[in-house]
């Protein structure tokens, strides 16, 4: 399994300390933001790792991790041209997937615990996506996971009225097809490509698959969740359980 880290965007949230850097450099407790996600896949047995980012951004990214020696795994890298959603950072990474299994996490996501039972579990799956939820206070902020007593019946994008509390994380397993899903998808009024549609894709042909994330985790997108983050990696000291 190949791994993706989604590291663009504006961060336009956490302005102005994203005036003059990326969001994913700033600090989380003791490290950068980016070394949690890294550190992640590579704890998990991922050590071919692809990190799309911005054009703004891409000599400071490239500069703060450079080529993956110190994580013990290789990194490569795609330029994200224009800010145009999830599903469209994720398109670039088609050549590098090669037609494996991928996991896509998003940079700013941080996560207690390990990633690698929910990684081992895709890797015996035999086909389509899977997806990690967890139960929110604020669930119009994300996209939101509607079920029933087995499934994912429908995931709406920040919705007004959510049918549940349980948002869907920025950790995504995703077998070949999903570029064929992008590429079928349309943007959204704000002209951003969402991965909310592409996971609908999956859940037509009643292919995606999820698990309930046991542990902490937040995003650290706004200032509340952004402080949140670093308390859970100042508490860790950086460690992942």
């Amino acid at each position: 399994m190949k791994g993706i880290i989604l590291a663009g965007g504006k961060g336009s949230r956490l302005y102005p300390l994203t005036k003059v850097t990326n969001k994913h450099l700033l600090p989380i407790g003791k490290e950068p933001m980016l070394f949690h996600s890294i550190k992640q896949m590579v704890q998990a047995s991922i050590d071919e790792i692809l990190v799309v980012t911005s054009t703004d951004h891409m000599g400071d990214v490239v500069r703060c991790i450079g080529s993956g020696d110190d994580f013990n795994c290789n990194i490569t890298y795609r330029v994200q041209q224009n800010a145009s959603g999830i599903a469209d950072a994720l398109s670039l990474a088609e050549p590098f997937a090669g037609g494996d299994k991928i996991c896509v996490m998003l940079g700013d996501n941080i996560f207690q615990k390990s990633i690698a039972p929910y990684v081992d579990t895709f890797t015996k799956q035999e086909a389509g996506a899977r997806v990690l939820l967890k139960k929110v206070s604020d669930p119009y902020r994300f996209g939101i996971a509607a079920l029933d007593e087995k499934q994912i019946i429908e995931i709406e994008e920040k919705p007004a009225s959510p049918k549940s509390s349980f948002a869907v994380v920025g950790l995504y397993f995703f077998d070949s097809k999903v570029f064929e899903f992008i590429k079928q998808i349309n943007p959204s009024e704000n002209g951003e490509l969402e991965i909310t549609n592409v996971n609908n894709k999956y859940i037509d042909l009643g292919q995606l698959e999820y698990d309930v994330y046991q542990g902490k985790w937040t995003d650290a997108g706004t200032f509340d969740s952004y402080f949140e983050a670093n308390k859970l990696m100042m508490e860790a000291e950086n460690e992942i359980v």
